[in-house]
Protein backbone atom coordinates (compact mmCIF):
# COMPACT_ATOMS: atom_id res chain seq x y z
CA UNK A 1 0.00 0.00 0.00
CA UNK A 2 1.34 3.29 -0.62
CA UNK A 3 2.29 5.85 2.22
CA UNK A 4 -0.57 8.55 1.11
CA UNK A 5 -2.81 5.88 0.67
CA UNK A 6 -5.83 8.30 1.30
CA UNK A 7 -7.04 11.72 0.17
CA UNK A 8 -9.37 14.47 1.20
CA UNK A 9 -10.97 16.95 -1.03
CA UNK A 10 -12.45 19.85 1.33
CA UNK A 11 -15.53 21.25 -0.91
CA UNK A 12 -17.22 23.27 1.84
CA UNK A 13 -17.48 26.31 2.45
CA UNK A 14 -20.42 29.01 1.54
CA UNK A 15 -19.02 30.54 -1.72
CA UNK A 16 -19.77 33.57 -0.69
CA UNK A 17 -17.15 35.15 -3.47
CA UNK A 18 -19.67 33.86 -6.29
CA UNK A 19 -22.47 34.65 -4.86
CA UNK A 20 -25.05 34.69 -6.18
CA UNK A 21 -24.02 32.08 -8.54
CA UNK A 22 -23.19 29.70 -5.09
CA UNK A 23 -26.64 30.94 -3.75
CA UNK A 24 -28.10 27.71 -4.41
CA UNK A 25 -25.32 25.16 -5.85
CA UNK A 26 -21.56 24.59 -4.48
CA UNK A 27 -19.12 26.29 -5.75
CA UNK A 28 -17.12 23.00 -6.55
CA UNK A 29 -20.04 22.12 -9.45
CA UNK A 30 -19.88 24.92 -10.97
CA UNK A 31 -18.60 24.22 -14.58
CA UNK A 32 -14.46 24.72 -15.49
CA UNK A 33 -15.63 24.73 -19.14
CA UNK A 34 -16.50 21.26 -20.16
CA UNK A 35 -16.64 19.36 -16.32
CA UNK A 36 -17.96 20.04 -12.88
CA UNK A 37 -15.32 21.61 -10.92
CA UNK A 38 -14.70 19.04 -8.73
CA UNK A 39 -13.52 17.02 -11.07
CA UNK A 40 -9.77 18.93 -11.36
CA UNK A 41 -8.70 18.22 -7.70
CA UNK A 42 -10.38 14.81 -7.60
CA UNK A 43 -8.20 14.06 -10.77
CA UNK A 44 -5.51 15.37 -9.09
CA UNK A 45 -5.36 13.21 -6.45
CA UNK A 46 -5.64 10.31 -8.82
CA UNK A 47 -2.29 11.11 -10.74
CA UNK A 48 -0.75 10.78 -7.20
CA UNK A 49 -2.38 7.25 -7.51
CA UNK A 50 -4.44 7.29 -4.47
CA UNK A 51 -7.73 6.03 -4.37
CA UNK A 52 -9.23 5.95 -1.09
CA UNK A 53 -11.41 9.80 -1.18
CA UNK A 54 -13.49 11.46 1.01
CA UNK A 55 -15.01 14.75 -0.09
CA UNK A 56 -16.22 17.16 2.81
CA UNK A 57 -19.21 19.18 1.58
CA UNK A 58 -22.29 21.34 3.30
CA UNK A 59 -25.20 19.37 4.49
CA UNK A 60 -27.41 21.58 1.53
CA UNK A 61 -25.03 20.49 -1.34
CA UNK A 62 -23.56 16.58 -0.26
CA UNK A 63 -26.07 14.51 -1.67
CA UNK A 64 -25.43 16.49 -5.21
CA UNK A 65 -22.12 15.99 -4.60
CA UNK A 66 -23.15 11.72 -4.46
CA UNK A 67 -25.25 12.37 -7.54
CA UNK A 68 -22.43 13.36 -9.24
CA UNK A 69 -19.95 10.87 -7.92
CA UNK A 70 -21.60 7.81 -6.78
CA UNK A 71 -19.24 5.87 -4.75
CA UNK A 72 -16.08 5.77 -6.67
CA UNK A 73 -16.75 2.35 -8.44
CA UNK A 74 -16.83 3.26 -11.88
CA UNK A 75 -13.66 4.57 -11.93
CA UNK A 76 -11.95 1.90 -9.54
CA UNK A 77 -11.66 3.90 -6.85
CA UNK A 78 -13.38 4.41 -3.46
CA UNK A 79 -15.35 7.72 -2.43
CA UNK A 80 -16.81 8.69 0.81
CA UNK A 81 -18.80 11.33 2.33
CA UNK A 82 -18.28 14.09 5.04
CA UNK A 83 -20.05 17.21 6.10
CA UNK A 84 -18.82 20.13 7.33
CA UNK A 85 -21.70 22.03 9.50
CA UNK A 86 -19.94 25.36 8.93
CA UNK A 87 -16.91 26.83 7.66
CA UNK A 88 -14.33 26.17 10.60
CA UNK A 89 -10.82 26.53 8.75
CA UNK A 90 -8.86 24.12 6.44
CA UNK A 91 -7.38 22.48 9.11
CA UNK A 92 -10.75 21.32 10.62
CA UNK A 93 -10.80 18.87 7.77
CA UNK A 94 -8.94 16.32 9.59
CA UNK A 95 -11.05 16.28 12.69
CA UNK A 96 -14.19 16.53 10.72
CA UNK A 97 -12.36 13.12 8.67
CA UNK A 98 -10.51 11.68 11.56
CA UNK A 99 -12.70 8.61 11.62
CA UNK A 100 -11.51 7.68 7.63
CA UNK A 101 -7.90 8.69 8.20
CA UNK A 102 -7.38 6.41 11.39
CA UNK A 103 -3.81 7.60 11.75
CA UNK A 104 -2.91 6.91 8.49
CA UNK A 105 -0.96 9.43 6.24
CA UNK A 106 -3.36 11.61 4.25
CA UNK A 107 -3.40 14.24 1.23
CA UNK A 108 -5.72 16.68 1.26
CA UNK A 109 -6.63 18.96 -1.66
CA UNK A 110 -9.20 22.16 -1.60
CA UNK A 111 -12.09 21.52 -3.88
CA UNK A 112 -11.48 24.95 -5.69
CA UNK A 113 -7.99 24.38 -6.69
CA UNK A 114 -6.78 23.67 -10.17
CA UNK A 115 -3.27 21.79 -11.06
CA UNK A 116 -2.00 21.01 -14.45
CA UNK A 117 1.81 20.61 -16.02
CA UNK A 118 3.82 17.83 -17.05
CA UNK A 119 5.62 17.47 -14.07
CA UNK A 120 2.37 17.19 -11.72
CA UNK A 121 2.60 12.94 -11.44
CA UNK A 122 6.08 12.88 -10.89
CA UNK A 123 6.25 16.03 -8.13
CA UNK A 124 3.02 14.68 -6.44
CA UNK A 125 4.58 10.83 -6.22
CA UNK A 126 7.60 12.20 -4.80
CA UNK A 127 6.09 13.70 -2.16
CA UNK A 128 4.34 10.93 -1.78
CA UNK A 129 6.87 8.94 -0.70
CA UNK A 130 8.86 11.25 1.78
CA UNK A 131 8.84 8.97 5.18
CA UNK A 132 7.47 11.67 8.01
CA UNK A 133 6.57 15.29 8.26
CA UNK A 134 4.23 17.20 5.96
CA UNK A 135 5.35 18.28 1.97
CA UNK A 136 3.77 21.46 0.90
CA UNK A 137 4.12 22.87 -2.42
CA UNK A 138 4.48 27.10 -3.26
CA UNK A 139 3.95 28.52 -6.53
CA UNK A 140 5.43 32.52 -7.46
CA UNK A 141 2.43 34.67 -7.80
CA UNK A 142 2.20 38.65 -8.30
CA UNK A 143 -0.30 38.75 -5.23
CA UNK A 144 1.37 37.00 -2.36
CA UNK A 145 -0.55 39.37 0.31
CA UNK A 146 -3.34 37.39 -0.64
CA UNK A 147 -1.80 34.06 0.50
CA UNK A 148 0.29 32.14 2.88
CA UNK A 149 3.90 33.08 2.05
CA UNK A 150 6.91 30.69 2.52
CA UNK A 151 9.93 32.90 3.78
CA UNK A 152 12.96 30.88 2.65
CA UNK A 153 16.93 31.70 3.53
CA UNK A 154 19.51 31.75 0.87
CA UNK A 155 19.66 28.09 0.73
CA UNK A 156 16.09 27.70 0.14
CA UNK A 157 15.59 26.50 3.66
CA UNK A 158 12.50 27.71 5.11
CA UNK A 159 12.39 29.87 7.78
CA UNK A 160 8.85 31.38 8.70
CA UNK A 161 5.57 30.70 6.98
CA UNK A 162 3.21 34.16 7.00
CA UNK A 163 -0.33 34.52 6.54
CA UNK A 164 -1.28 36.98 4.15
CA UNK A 165 1.72 39.43 4.93
CA UNK A 166 0.93 43.11 4.97
CA UNK A 167 5.22 43.86 3.62
CA UNK A 168 6.52 41.55 0.89
CA UNK A 169 8.21 38.77 2.23
CA UNK A 170 8.17 36.07 -0.49
CA UNK A 171 6.73 35.74 -3.91
CA UNK A 172 6.19 31.81 -2.95
CA UNK A 173 2.08 31.18 -2.41
CA UNK A 174 1.39 28.02 -0.82
CA UNK A 175 -0.95 26.34 -2.97
CA UNK A 176 -3.71 24.19 -2.01
CA UNK A 177 -2.61 21.01 -1.79
CA UNK A 178 -0.87 19.28 1.32
CA UNK A 179 0.33 15.77 2.19
CA UNK A 180 0.63 15.18 6.15
CA UNK A 181 1.80 12.01 8.09
CA UNK A 182 -0.21 10.12 10.40
CA UNK A 183 0.13 12.69 13.48
CA UNK A 184 -1.60 15.63 11.25
CA UNK A 185 -5.13 15.02 13.15
CA UNK A 186 -3.53 15.00 16.55
CA UNK A 187 -1.76 18.19 15.74
CA UNK A 188 -5.04 19.51 14.51
CA UNK A 189 -6.75 18.97 17.59
CA UNK A 190 -4.00 21.31 19.41
CA UNK A 191 -4.99 24.07 17.27
CA UNK A 192 -6.35 27.11 18.80
CA UNK A 193 -9.35 28.83 16.44
CA UNK A 194 -7.74 31.90 14.94
CA UNK A 195 -9.10 35.88 15.16
CA UNK A 196 -11.28 34.78 12.45
CA UNK A 197 -13.14 31.56 14.65
CA UNK A 198 -11.32 28.83 12.28
CA UNK A 199 -8.77 26.52 12.43
CA UNK A 200 -5.76 27.53 10.25
CA UNK A 201 -3.88 25.18 8.01
CA UNK A 202 -0.80 27.48 8.16
CA UNK A 203 -0.82 26.90 12.22
CA UNK A 204 -0.86 23.44 11.40
CA UNK A 205 2.23 23.58 9.32
CA UNK A 206 4.37 25.75 11.45
CA UNK A 207 3.77 22.56 14.00
CA UNK A 208 5.83 20.76 11.44
CA UNK A 209 8.22 23.40 10.45
CA UNK A 210 8.59 23.70 14.18
CA UNK A 211 9.80 19.96 14.70
CA UNK A 212 11.72 20.25 11.57
CA UNK A 213 9.83 18.02 9.65
CA UNK A 214 8.28 20.43 6.88
CA UNK A 215 9.22 19.86 3.15
CA UNK A 216 8.48 22.12 0.36
CA UNK A 217 7.87 21.57 -3.22
CA UNK A 218 7.86 24.50 -5.63
CA UNK A 219 6.15 24.32 -8.80
CA UNK A 220 8.22 25.41 -11.81
CA UNK A 221 7.08 27.53 -15.03
CA UNK A 222 5.84 24.35 -16.65
CA UNK A 223 3.17 23.99 -13.33
CA UNK A 224 -0.08 26.08 -13.52
CA UNK A 225 -1.77 26.33 -10.45
CA UNK A 226 -5.41 28.35 -10.33
CA UNK A 227 -7.78 28.96 -7.16
CA UNK A 228 -11.09 29.44 -8.90
CA UNK A 229 -13.39 30.99 -5.77
CA UNK A 230 -13.67 33.74 -7.65
CA UNK A 231 -15.84 35.28 -10.63
CA UNK A 232 -12.49 36.62 -13.17
CA UNK A 233 -10.76 33.09 -11.59
CA UNK A 234 -13.45 31.04 -12.72
CA UNK A 235 -13.62 32.43 -16.21
CA UNK A 236 -9.67 31.88 -16.35
CA UNK A 237 -9.83 28.79 -15.30
CA UNK A 238 -12.14 27.87 -18.17
CA UNK A 239 -10.41 29.95 -20.66
CA UNK A 240 -7.30 27.76 -19.86
CA UNK A 241 -8.97 24.25 -20.24
CA UNK A 242 -10.18 25.60 -22.78
CA UNK A 243 -7.27 26.40 -24.78
CA UNK A 244 -4.98 23.61 -23.81
CA UNK A 245 -7.73 20.82 -24.59
CA UNK A 246 -8.45 22.61 -27.82
CA UNK A 247 -4.84 22.70 -29.01
CA UNK A 248 -4.18 19.44 -27.57
CA UNK A 249 -7.10 17.57 -28.15
CA UNK A 250 -6.29 15.87 -24.44
CA UNK A 251 -8.47 16.77 -21.22
CA UNK A 252 -7.26 17.92 -18.50
CA UNK A 253 -8.81 16.90 -15.08
CA UNK A 254 -10.35 13.58 -16.91
CA UNK A 255 -11.10 11.01 -13.83
CA UNK A 256 -12.04 8.20 -16.91
CA UNK A 257 -8.75 8.44 -18.62
CA UNK A 258 -6.68 8.82 -15.36
CA UNK A 259 -8.28 5.46 -14.13
CA UNK A 260 -7.68 3.72 -17.25
CA UNK A 261 -4.29 4.85 -17.54
CA UNK A 262 -3.79 3.45 -14.35
CA UNK A 263 -5.33 -0.09 -14.90
CA UNK A 264 -8.03 0.37 -12.67
CA UNK A 265 -10.69 -0.23 -15.75
CA UNK A 266 -10.33 -1.66 -17.94
CA UNK A 267 -11.18 -0.89 -22.40
CA UNK A 268 -14.55 -2.47 -21.81
CA UNK A 269 -14.97 -0.27 -18.37
CA UNK A 270 -14.07 2.60 -20.37
CA UNK A 271 -16.17 2.04 -23.52
CA UNK A 272 -19.21 2.05 -20.92
CA UNK A 273 -18.45 5.49 -19.29
CA UNK A 274 -17.95 6.71 -22.65
CA UNK A 275 -21.59 5.80 -23.77
CA UNK A 276 -22.91 7.28 -20.69
CA UNK A 277 -21.55 10.61 -21.44
CA UNK A 278 -21.40 10.25 -25.74
CA UNK A 279 -23.93 13.11 -26.69
CA UNK A 280 -22.08 15.59 -24.96
CA UNK A 281 -18.59 14.79 -26.98
CA UNK A 282 -16.87 14.00 -23.27
CA UNK A 283 -18.12 10.42 -23.94
CA UNK A 284 -16.50 10.75 -27.63
CA UNK A 285 -12.83 11.65 -26.05
CA UNK A 286 -13.20 9.04 -23.74
CA UNK A 287 -14.48 6.72 -26.54
CA UNK A 288 -11.25 7.64 -29.17
CA UNK A 289 -8.92 6.67 -26.43
CA UNK A 290 -9.28 2.96 -26.30
CA UNK A 291 -8.90 3.65 -30.74
CA UNK A 292 -5.33 5.61 -30.27
CA UNK A 293 -4.40 3.38 -27.50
Amino acid sequence: MNKYSKGIILAGGNGTRLYPLTSVLSKQLMPVYDKPMIYYPLSTLMLAGIKDITIITTPRDNEAFKNLLGNGDEWGITLHYKIQKSPGGLAQAFLIAEEFIHESPVALILGDNLFAGTDLTRILEKSKNNNKGATIFAYTVKDPERYGVINFDKQKKIIDIVEKPKEFVSPYAITGIYFFDETVTKKAKTIKPSKRGELEITDLIKLYLKEGNLNVEIFGRGMTWLDTGTFDSLHDASSFIKTIENRQSLKIGCPEEISWRKGWINDSQLRDLSIKYIKSGYGEYLSKLIEAF
